[in-house]
C-alpha cells in the first residue's frame, strides 16, 4: 500500500473521532472557542481529507460567549446507527481551579452536511462524552467524571449510562465502569463490540508529554474491564526524540477489507522548547488483532511518522498558495471566536471582509477577529486594509494569534489630530496579566489602504507594512513566533489545548463600532530547512 506520512490533518485539529459509513470515512475534531463547532473532514481512502461541515453553526446549538481560552467544545464524538449520524459534543464554561463547568449534547443529522438538529442536553458530570450503538438496539453513554474533591481522583473514571432516544434523556443505573491505570487523567472514552467482547479504549496521563491511549475489556458492557498487557497501546511518552509526541486521545475503524485503524491527536514540537506551534493534530496508525482478542499498533506504542493507508496522498493542496477573496462570502478556512451573532462582528456584503470594531482583541465575549489555523511551520500571509481610525481605541490589523495572553498584532491606529500611524502590540506568553509590548510609533498618511504582512520561518516572525504603491518594509524586530504553542498559551502544563491561528482583527473601545475593510487575503506556505517534520 501507499506510505504517507502523520499527521493526515495538519495544523489544530486534536482529539478525532473517526467513522466509516459505506465506503466514506469522516473525523470530527475539537474546535475549542473556535466558531462554528467540530471541524468534519471526509475521506475515501484514509490519504486525503476535506473539511465538508462545521455542524454547530447557531445559537441554539452553540454559545461560547464569555468561555475562558481552550474552552468551548472539547471531544466531540461522531457515529451512525444505520439511519443517521449522531454527534455528541461538550461545551467547557470553566476549566481552570478545582471545578469544571461541562454541559454535554447530542444533536443529529441525516446527512453529514446537515441540517443538523437541536441540542438535546444530556448531563454535566464530565466531557469527552461518547455514544454507542449496540447490536441489540440499546445506546449507551459515556463520559469520564470530575470529582472537585480529589476522592481519590480528579478524573473519577468512565461513567456509564443508557440513552433513550425517545425519551431524549438518560435512563437506569450511572456506573463507573473503568478508572484507569496508575498513569491516572482517564478520558476520552470509545466503546466498541468485537466477539462477544466490549472493547474501551480511553486516553491517559493528560494531553501533554505524557499522553498515552489505554485500552481494555469486559464481557458485559458495565464491566469489569481489564486493561491490556500492555497498558498503553500508544503513546510517545517513552520515547522523547520520536517524531510524533504528546500521542494520545485515539479511535478506531476498520475498513472495508477489514484492515484496522487508529486515528489519535499528536503534537510536531519545534525548538529546545519542544513547542507545538500548530498544536493538537490528528495522525494514524495501523493496528492488528492478534489470536488472544487484544489489538496492537504496528510498530508501535511509539506512533509512526510514516504509515501505510489505502489512498495515495496529493500534497499539491497543502502546499498551494491561498489567495482568499470574499466575493462569495467567508471561505471556509476560517473561524471566529466565540459568537453565534458573526453578522455583528462581520460582513461580505461588499465583497470585501468588514470587520465591525468590537471589543479588545483580548475579549472572552464579542471580539472582531477572523483568522485561519497555521498549517506550515514557514509562510507568509498578506492583507489590504482600509481603515480610518479617529482614536487610539480603534485599531485593526493583521495578527498571528494564539490566545488573549498570546498574540502578535500589527495594526492600524490613530493618536492626536487623529494622525494615523502603526503600532505593534504584542502580548508574549503573558498569563495571567494580560501585558502589551507596544513598539514606537510609524506614522503614515492619513488616508488610503495600507498593505500589512507577515513572514514565520520557524520560530522567526516579522512583520512588514507598505503605503501606496511602495514596496513592503519591515516593522519592528524579529518575534519569536515559538511563543504561538500550548506550551506557552496558559499556566498550566496541561492547561492549553488550541493552535496557532493568523488572520485579521479590529476593535473600537469607544463601542462605536467603527469598520474596517480588508480587500483579500493570502497564505503562502513555504518549505524552509528549520521545518524538520513538515510533511
Amino acid at each position: 500500500m501507499p506510505q504517507i506520512t502523520n499527521p493526515i490533518l495538519p495544523g489544530f485539529n486534536p482529539d478525532p473521532s473517526i467513522l466509516r459509513v459505506g465506503a466514506d470515512y469522516y473525523i470530527a475534531t475539537s474546535t475549542f472557542e473556535w466558531f462554528p463547532g467540530v471541524q468534519i473532514h471526509h475521506s475515501t481512502d484514509l490519504a486525503n481529507w476535506t473539511l465538508v461541515t462545521r455542524p454547530l453553526t447557531r445559537k441554539a446549538q452553540l454559545d461560547m460567549r464569555g468561555d475562558p481560552d481552550s474552552c468551548g467544545v472539547w471531544a466531540p464524538c461522531l457515529s451512525h446507527d444505520g439511519k443517521k449520524f449522531w454527534l455528541v459534543y461538550t461545551d467547557v464554561k470553566r476549566k481552570d481551579g478545582s471545578f469544571k463547568d461541562a454541559h454535554n449534547y447530542i444533536v443529529t443529522a441525516d446527512r453529514i452536511e446537515g441540517p443538523w438538529s437541536d441540542p438535546i442536553y444530556i448531563n454535566s458530570s464530565g466531557f469527552d462524552p461518547s455514544l454507542f450503538h449496540d447490536d441489540d438496539g440499546k445506546k449507551w453513554f459515556v463520559n469520564m467524571m470530575w470529582d472537585h474533591r480529589t476522592r481519590p481522583l480528579k478524573f473519577a473514571g468512565i461513567a456509564l449510562q443508557q440513552f433513550d432516544p425517545k425519551a431524549g434523556k438518560l435512563v437506569g443505573p450511572r456506573s463507573n465502569i473503568y478508572q484507569g491505570t496508575d498513569l491516572k487523567l482517564v478520558e476520552g472514552p470509545h466503546l466498541y463490540k468485537r466477539n462477544g467482547w466490549y472493547y474501551l479504549l480511553t486516553a491517559e496521563g493528560g494531553t501533554a508529554y505524557d499522553h498515552a491511549v489505554t485500552f481494555a475489556r469486559s464481557r458485559n458492557i458495565d464491566g469489569p474491564y481489564e486493561t491490556h498487557p500492555d497498558k498503553h497501546i500508544l503513546t510517545s511518552k517513552d520515547a522523547p526524540f520520536a517524531a510524533l509526541q504528546r500521542a494520545g486521545h485515539g479511535d478506531l475503524v476498520e475498513t472495508p477489507e477489514g484492515k484496522t485503524y487508529l486515528v489519535h491527536l499528536t503534537g510536531r514540537p519545534t525548538t529546545q522548547e519542544r513547542r507545538c506551534v500548530l498544536g493538537r493534530e490528528t495522525a494514524i496508525q495501523e493496528a492488528e488483532w492478534t489470536e488472544d482478542g487484544w489489538i496492537h499498533v504496528k510498530q508501535g506504542p511509539v506512533p509512526s511518522l510514516h504509515v501505510e493507508v489505502p489512498g495515495t496522498r496529493d500534497d499539491t493542496p497543502y502546499w498551494a498558495e491561498q489567495r482568499y477573496t470574499f466575493d462569495k462570502g467567508l471561505p471556509p478556512d476560517f473561524q471566529w471566536l466565540r459568537t453565534p451573532e458573526p453578522e455583528r462582528i462581520f460582513s461580505t456584503d461588499t465583497g470585501k471582509l468588514r470587520l465591525f470594531g468590537r471589543e479588545s482583541i483580548g475579549s472572552w465575549f464579542e471580539q472582531a477577529l477572523v483568522a485561519r489555523r497555521q498549517t506550515h511551520f514557514s509562510y507568509d500571509a498578506e492583507t489590504v486594509l482600509d481603515f480610518s481610525p479617529t482614536d487610539e481605541r480603534q485599531f485593526a490589523g493583521l495578527t498571528a494569534y494564539y490566545s488573549r495572553y498570546n498574540f502578535f498584532y500589527l495594526t492600524v491606529t490613530a493618536h492626536a489630530d487623529r494622525q494615523r500611524e502603526l503600532l505593534l502590540l504584542n502580548s508574549e506568553a503573558s498569563w495571567p496579566d494580560g501585558n502589551l509590548t507596544i513598539s514606537q510609533p510609524v506614522q503614515i498618511p492619513n488616508t488610503g489602504k495600507v498593505k500589512l504582512a507577515l513572514t514565520i520561518r520557524g520560530k522567526a516572525l516579522q512583520f512588514f507594512y507598505a503605503v501606496g504603491d511602495a514596496a513592503l518594509q519591515p516593522i519592528g524586530p524579529v518575534l519569536d513566533a515559538s511563543l504561538l504553542s500550548d506550551e506557552c498559551g496558559g499556566h498550566q502544563a496541561h492547561g492549553s489545548f488550541t493552535g496557532a491561528f493568523v488572520g485579521v482583527a479590529a476593535s473600537d473601545l469607544n463601542g462605536t463600532a467603527l469598520a474596517a475593510d480588508f480587500d483579500y487575503f493570502t497564505y503562502r506556505p513555504v518549505k524552509h530547512e528549520s521545518d524538520r517534520y513538515e510533511i
